[in-house]
């Protein structure tokens, strides 16, 4: 059995547990020892990290061999039109080569927790939350490609990770689950049942 623990990271928090120049890490958040990350999340993005202390897990999550789909809440400025969508959903060329196509959708009604400082507001112009599932994951990847079709990216938050979710877990709370590792991890389990998020 293995355990993986699920944090909501906050913004502005660096992804590893020490920093010489005293910015926040995951140390201020998950009092738990010996665990690492499996795979990264910006600085400045929010959402879903894994961590585990089994290596064998670790690559598996982390390997893009594996292909695991990873969904995004994105706030972008403007709003996006029909062609901005269908250069997302067949893949844009990027500077590091083209991407594979995307899962977008326009979010209605989405609920982001609070993000402290706020994204600053503009009245003159409008922004617009989609959902971005993609199966990549290179450097800063979901806001070069909303840059590159015109919208900038003011948020992002990382809510899902294959099988794994966000589930209403507070920004700077985590949880803990045990699995066994599968020869393969599947892709999504909406039922996923989890111990009651804690806080340091």
């Amino acid at each position: 059995m293995s355990r993986i623990y699920l944090l909501h990271k906050p913004y502005n928090v660096l992804c590893q547990f020490t920093d010489v120049h005293g910015r926040r890490t995951l140390a201020d958040y998950l009092d738990v020892a010996r665990v690492y990350p499996a795979g990264r999340l910006d600085y400045d993005s929010e959402g879903l990290l894994l961590l585990t202390d089994d290596g064998a897990l670790i690559h598996r999550i982390s390997d893009p061999r594996h292909k695991l789909p990873k969904q995004y809440w994105v706030q972008v400025e403007g709003e996006p039109d029909q062609n901005a969508f269908k250069a997302l959903r067949e893949g844009v060329t990027l500077k590091d080569g083209p991407t594979r196509p995307v899962k977008i959708r326009r979010l209605a009604q989405p609920e982001p927790p609070p993000r402290d400082p706020p994204v600053r507001y503009r009245s003159s112009v409008p922004t617009t939350w989609l959902e971005i599932e993609l199966r990549e994951g290179r450097n800063r990847q979901v806001r070069r490609m909303t840059a590159h079709v015109g919208h900038p990216t003011l948020r992002l938050i990382r809510v899902g990770i294959g099988p794994w979710r966000l589930d209403g877990l507070p920004s700077g709370h985590w949880r803990s689950e045990t699995m066994n590792v599968p020869r393969r991890l599947p892709e999504r389990n909406d039922n996923r049942r989890s111990t009651p998020s804690r806080k340091r």
